[in-house]
């Protein structure tokens, strides 16, 4: 009898040890798939691997060899009617009854064997990208446990785009590029080729666009965009640039494809032509270099270049869509033109948005006629075109909402969420970028589907690209750092669908992908230090609390709330830490007893304005409303972007009144502004403050100047602290002038 309860100890013993190791030992895969089960054992790749293949999948199974650990000669196919083998990796077309849907994938390891079973080729890839992304996330890749994944993407359309005109990247960073979209199961590589800044594709018929188009006078973009924006024929001295030739990028199309990704490139026209008008002025309205940025429309020479040009990328690149853009084109050139206001007559349009609209209907009639699509910017579908073009919102939501709606096919690139040339931490410290805030974490809470797209249109939401803008990415290694690890966030809000999205289990399966940028050498952005401490307020309750984020897994933040310096000992923050006075808190990240990066602090302000009537002289910017009249008195603090809901934005004077409702003693008021120089975000050059017992007479109690300047474009916050001790009043008003035509931002007034 103790002998068989020891066996049944022991035998649960091991059932839960096994437990445990397959807990440990489980794959931590990106996007995450629809079903990961775990099983019994492992599999352990051998030296010389046995491939077996269907005949449908035979081109396919070179991809295997880009799997470090898979190492085979030959390929076997496998027989109709005869049984899969039992060892090996097995590439397996689904049966017709196969209830597996068309774009799914079926991944089984098992001890003896590997079996990836799909009814495409499309989704075979997937499941070898899934298979390559498992060996380079573990330590010991060549042994990973039995599973069974069943998997398939929410949407079809999974794209990245890059800029290569503002700066020219090499074949070899694109190339890398790619490897890492293909593991992540992005499918689509948006090339934006052309833009002002140079031409970036061989085009035989027009050797000038890269014989010198594709040529400027400085590497760095924002030095040639404040420096006359020169170019310069190739071979010279200070030449800074480059292009691809056809023979490359038709290598580059099909180095993609064999990863199951397809290249769209992007011509710009009618606009953002610069560096065509220079070395072809007789296609612009003044017949000038340097003079005009978009192509005379009335002109016939203008068509007959684009048609060439496009012949020839047609010949290059396969894919459904090209790109042409066709937004922000100036046209104060086009209203002065004689050639484009007879355009304007002879064809009946109302003006020049409607001769925008023309060019870029007469470019998607031509593409149709060669048997591809249109696909350009939101712009596109102002002046009517027909829902057989497919528009790329670049808005923000806004843009796409419209265009589904409208009965367009679109695909959603919401500017606050997936632009990532913005700051991604606190800007103080990092390398400029264009502005804006974009975590991590704000990246995954995206929704492709917004829910102000009607049931019947979301079908038209094809899927979710990301930008990469490259005005200040001028090395590969500052590419790399804005790219990654965001677009990892970006291939599972595109793959994964919404019900199976956790921000948290995300960020414990990212942990494992550090190991995989590693292995191939990216310059990826790491997790910062530095803490945010940031204030709410409970207007029924009327106490305060703070909330202290950290980008780190698993933080141990420290914190206290009298004023001393947070050490080793000090108080360990897990929940939000509320307040029913003004208080002054102070946190601090450690690892191992020691302090990592700065201590940051916050006053937690629970003062006298809070929940008062705010009169708005100057109204608020429709764009950035914030939480409208109480914005500026809710107890709450904004973060580090002016998107975040707390900071309200005015693009006139920044004057409000705040009526405290009964005469009331001061001792102080402060006011905080934001500057952000990229997006034209400005400090107010001063504040100045009035007092008034009854709404109507007011008496100017002091006026403080800014300091920061206009030209520090790093982001910058500015309190304004009137000191009001002696002072009695019922209305302050604050008024901040605004002289550079740009944004104001603000999130609190504090009053005491």
């Amino acid at each position: 009898m103790k002998h068989t309860r020891y066996f049944l100890l022991l035998l649960s013993f091991n059932m839960l040890f096994s437990q445990f190791i397959f807990a440990r030992d489980s794959l931590f895969i990106i996007p995450k798939p629809l079903i990961q089960i775990t099983k019994p054992g492992f599999y352990t790749y051998p030296i010389q691997e046995k491939v077996f293949v269907s005949q449908t999948f035979l081109a396919a199974a070179d991809l295997l060899h880009e799997h470090p650990f898979i190492h085979f000669k030959t390929v076997a196919l496998l027989s109709k009617g005869k049984p899969i083998p039992q060892q090996g990796i097995i590439l397996l077309l689904a049966a017709p009854k196969d209830p597996m849907p068309q774009d799914g994938y079926r991944l089984q390891v098992e001890p003896k064997r590997i079996t990836i079973t799909a009814h495409n080729h499309a989704a075979l890839l997937n499941g070898i990208s899934t298979l390559r992304q498992i060996a380079y996330t573990r330590k010991n890749g060549d042994k990973l446990p039995s599973v069974l994944i069943e998997d398939r993407p929410a949407f079809g359309y999974r794209g990245l785009m890059i800029d290569v005109s503002r700066h020219f990247f090499p074949i070899s960073f694109l190339k890398k590029y790619i490897d890492i979209m293909s593991l992540y199961k992005l499918n689509t590589f948006h090339w934006h080729l052309t833009d002002g800044a140079g031409w970036r594709l061989e085009i035989k018929k027009y050797p000038e666009l890269t014989q010198k188009a594709a040529w400027r006078t400085h590497h760095n973009w924002k030095d040639w965009w404040n420096n006359g924006r020169q170019y310069v024929n190739m071979g010279e001295p200070d030449a800074n640039g480059g292009f691809y030739t056809q023979e490359q990028a038709r290598d580059l199309v099909k180095y993609a494809a064999k990863r199951g990704i397809t290249i769209i490139p992007e011509i710009e026209m009618p606009g953002h032509s610069e560096e065509v008008l220079a070395v072809y002025p007789n296609l612009s309205c003044s017949g000038l270099p340097y003079k005009n940025s978009e192509f005379c429309i009335g002109n016939k020479e203008t068509f007959t270049f684009l048609e060439n040009v496009l012949d020839e990328v047609i010949s290059i690149f396969p894919s459904k869509y090209i790109h042409i853009g066709g937004d922000e084109a100036d046209k104060a050139a086009w209203k002065k033109c004689p050639k484009c206001q007879k355009a304007i007559q002879d064809f009946n349009l109302k003006d020049e948005a409607g001769l925008q609209s023309y060019a870029v209907k007469k470019m998607g009639t031509y593409l149709t006629g060669k048997g591809r699509k249109l696909i350009g910017w939101d712009e596109i579908i102002e002046g009517g075109l027909g829902p057989e073009a497919t528009v790329m919102s670049w808005r923000g939501e806004k843009g796409g909402i419209e265009a589904a709606n409208s009965g367009h096919d679109v695909i959603m690139i919401p500017g606050s969420y997936l632009y990532f040339d913005a700051y991604q931490t606190n800007p103080i410290g990092q390398p400029e970028a264009i502005g804006g805030y974009l975590p991590l974490k704000k990246v995954y809470s995206y929704s492709p589907i917004p829910k102000e797209i009607d049931a019947i249109h979301q079908k038209h939401v094809l899927g979710i690209q990301a930008n990469v803008w490259t005005e200040y990415m001028s090395t590969e290694n500052q590419a790399d750092y804005m790219i990654f690890p965001r677009a990892l966030a970006l291939a599972e809000i595109g793959w994964t669908a919404a019900k199976n999205k956790n921000w948290d289990d995300f960020i414990l399966r990212m942990q494992k992908h550090y190991l995989l940028m590693q292995r191939f050498g990216l310059h990826y952005y790491k997790p910062s230090n530095e803490l945010s401490i940031l204030s709410r307020f409970d207007m029924i309750d009327k106490t305060a609390s703070a909330i202290i984020t950290s980008e780190q897994f698993k933080p141990e933040i420290r914190y206290t709330t009298n004023g001393a310096t947070p050490d080793a000992n000090s108080a360990i923050y897990k929940d939000p830490i509320s307040f029913n006075r003004t208080t002054t808190i102070k946190a601090a990240l450690f690892k191992n007893k020691i302090q990592q990066g700065k201590t940051q602090e916050l006053v937690v302000d629970i003062h006298k304005a809070i929940g008062k009537k705010v009169i708005y002289n100057s109204p608020w910017n429709s764009g950035y409303p914030a939480q409208k009249e109480l914005t500026l008195v809710n107890g709450q603090t904004g973060d580090l972007t002016y998107g975040d809901g707390q900071w309200q934005g005015f693009l006139g004077n920044f004057d409000v009144t705040i009526d405290m409702e009964n005469n009331t003693a001061l001792t102080q008021l402060k006011v905080r502004f934001m500057q952000l120089t990229g997006p034209d975000v400005y400090i107010p050059s001063d504040v100045t403050l009035s007092v008034s017992k009854d709404g109507k007479d007011f008496k100017t109690i002091r006026k403080i100047d800014n300091d920061v300047p206009a030209t520090d474009s790093s982001l910058r916050f500015k309190t304004f602290d009137f000191d009001l001790k002696g002072v009695s009043t019922r209305f302050i008003r604050i008024t901040g002038k605004n002289e550079r035509t740009g944004f104001v931002f603000s999130d609190e007034v504090v009053v005491y």
